[in-house]
């Protein structure tokens, strides 16, 4: 009898645990795990997707930079495809049948049971004719999704554009973006991606089990409506934004223009460009493996990414901190014989040209190399050669005020800091006490191993038409409705210059326009102050302007920079002037000098193909070479030379 009633628990106590095994595993897939629910989901419930217009960028003035259109993606559950015509289906969509096996095995891997993007980017044309006959094609559907539009083609490297999300994107950006989305790559598509990309929508549709559409699931209680992305307002005025990429056409080079009394950047040129309309579509694969392809390399954002030596722009800067140190007064003169003597290195004028006697003003007039050499030895050697180190780390720290040598914060990703060289530099390439003012004299008219983006050259001009300070660069100013006021933007960043020095800077910048290198580039009717500069690389020098105007009440700074286009005069400052008065008088009018625009956009300046290749080995700015080269206006000594974007830079002059 005690064995019956031992095994008649034993009995219940197996029947027990496995009906509380079971009750576990019931809890289990209905609770904790929705691998299930998602099946079953599946089968009676269908997610489409309602993708978000992203917000539209416009000018300061409310002209749509970037749109959006219409276009249809395929989407598929790999579960629910049944034996279709699989080549009439290629037929229709302009695949092959190697291209569609990969892309369903893709599907597969994601998620047999959910759906997932299968093309893309189908035109509205082949999406009518696709439509009529999808129900051939069980388990693939159409859906809208709006791509960008770029109605004026212009801004390419500003705008930036979308791709394809990445895996890793995935997975990193909290889980928002699902394979097929979109998102910004380069330029404020990237750098505002959080505001314009939008929030998705989901309409919830009952399916029969033959995946047929049977109506709204709960009469849409549990859809979410698409909201669309942030409208942007930039500070660029595509007025001049136009004309700066039709002046920069079939040439190398930048321009970026700026608002001296906000730091909001006026006009952002890179040059190459191309039509940011190529990469949107089904061929936007192709056009971009053709645009990597370009060795003038138009992905390159040269306002904020190629480095150039400032040349003789660098001079007014100079003066300034010179000026401030007490090494020199404005009424300080040198007799210029057509050079300058530095221990046993003469630094020539451009064209060995002798200016006599020069002080400040007229020394920036006419660019005398003898003049600011003879300052900036005086400012090395003001402690004696023995203190170089500290002088020149001080010298470096005053220049670095201006912006350069460091990122100027700019809203765009991927901003450059430039190159300005600190002693340790100089210890490293000619050891300690190995090296003097000579040495490094090239620093004096923006040669040697400095270099500069063109945004900070603008930025230095917006330095001297403030008499002292700056605003941060920035591009993008407002959201929706609602100003942007960063913090940072609002600061103004002093240099260090008392503003009584500018004066006399300044007189001499207004006379190289007005009676000086760049004369023929002179504006009726308004006062434009500016400094050429001629910078020789390996091959033709590059031509650079920089300049602000007016002179009172200055509204746009400016900095042009055109790859080996010969002297600052010849191409970057009558392109500057054309800039400068488009935006403050609204048309161009007929110059004394007979310069017009017309001969400007159709002038081909672009570097001979097989040179270029060859110098720009790299599609970004080259590190720094210590690489030792002879210079044609410099005698008596060696000279080092420094690779910037494949150009070898040598001293420089005008």
């Amino acid at each position: 009898m005690n064995n019956f009633f031992e095994r008649r628990y034993i009995v219940a106590g197996i029947f027990i645990t496995i009906f509380l095994v079971l009750l576990a595993r019931l809890f289990y897939i209905q609770i904790v795990d929705d691998h299930y629910l998602l099946y079953a989901n599946n089968n009676v419930l269908r997610k489409i997707i309602q993708f978000p217009a992203r917000g539209t960028i416009r000018d300061r003035n409310g002209v749509t930079l970037v749109d959006n259109e219409l276009v249809y993606d395929i989407s598929v559950i790999p579960k629910q495809v049944k034996p279709f015509d699989t080549v009439e289906f290629c037929k229709l969509i302009g695949m092959d049948r190697a291209e569609f096996d990969v892309r369903f095995a893709k599907a597969v891997k994601y998620s047999p049971s959910l759906q997932s993007t299968f093309d893309k980017q189908l035109s509205p044309q082949l999406f009518a004719s696709l439509q009529e006959r999808l129900s051939e094609f069980p388990g693939f559907t159409v859906g809208p999704h709006p791509v960008r539009t770029y109605p004026d083609s212009v801004a390419a490297q500003f705008l930036g554009y979308i791709g394809e999300v990445q895996d890793w994107q995935i997975s990193k950006l909290g889980g928002y973006y699902r394979p097929g989305d979109y998102i910004g790559v380069t330029g404020v598509e990237r750098e505002y991606e959080n505001e314009l990309r939008g929030q998705r929508g989901v309409t919830n549709q009952m399916v029969d089990s033959h995946g047929q559409p049977k109506g709204s699931y709960a009469n849409g209680a549990f859809d979410t409506v698409a909201t669309p992305g942030a409208l942007l307002t930039s500070s660029l005025d595509v007025r001049i934004q136009k004309l700066g990429e039709q002046l920069m056409k079939n040439k190398v080079g930048s321009i970026a223009a700026i608002d001296p009394s906000t730091g909001e950047i006026l006009c952002f040129v890179s040059s190459p460009t191309y039509d940011p309309n190529l990469l949107v579509g089904q061929n936007r694969g192709n056009n971009a493996a053709a645009l990597y392809a370009n060795p003038y390399s138009p992905f390159l954002i040269r306002p904020i990414q190629a480095y150039y030596p400032p040349g003789s722009s660098f001079k007014p800067l100079s003066a300034l901190i010179a000026l401030q140190e007490g090494i020199i007064t404005p009424q300080t003169t040198y007799y210029c014989p057509g050079y300058y003597q530095s221990g046993n290195r003469r630094i020539y004028c451009f064209h060995h040209e002798a200016h006599g006697l020069v002080n400040l003003s007229s020394a920036v007039a006419v660019s005398c190399n003898g003049y600011f050499s003879m300052v900036f030895d005086k400012l090395m050697n003001a402690q004696g050669y023995k203190k170089i180190d500290t002088t020149f780390n001080a010298w470096r720290a005053n220049v670095n005020k201006f912006g350069l040598g460091s990122r100027l914060g700019l809203d765009l990703p991927n901003e450059r800091p430039g190159n300005l060289p600190t002693a340790k530099t100089y210890n490293k390439m000619y050891h300690p006490g190995g090296w003097r003012s000579s040495t490094i004299i090239p620093l004096a008219i923006g040669q040697g191993e400095l270099d500069a983006t063109p945004l900070q050259l603008a930025n230095i001009e917006c330095t001297i038409a403030n008499h002292g300070y700056y605003y941060l660069p920035h591009l993008i100013k407002s959201i929706g409705s609602k100003t942007i006021v960063r913090g940072k933007d609002t600061v103004k960043h002093y240099v260090g210059i008392d503003s009584k020095y500018f004066e006399p800077v300044i007189d001499g910048m207004q006379a190289v326009v007005d009676r000086g290198t760049a004369v023929g580039s002179k504006i009726p009717g308004i006062v434009m102050c500016g400094k050429t500069g001629t910078a020789q690389v390996s091959g033709e020098d590059n031509s650079v302007f920089v300049a602000y105007a007016p002179r009172e009440n200055p509204k746009i700074a400016i900095a042009v920079v055109v790859e080996n286009a010969g002297q600052g005069a010849s191409y970057a400052a009558p392109i500057a002037s054309f800039i400068v008065e488009k935006y403050l008088k609204g048309s161009i009018s007929v110059r004394p000098s007979g310069i017009t625009v017309e001969h400007f956009i159709e002038a081909n300046r672009l570097p001979d193909i097989s040179k270029y290749m060859h110098k720009n080995k790299s599609k970004t700015p080259a590190t720094d070479s210590t690489k030792k080269t002879a210079n044609p206006l410099l005698k008596g000594t060696k000279s080092v030379a420094n690779k910037v974007n494949g150009n070898t830079k040598y001293l420089a002059a005008k």
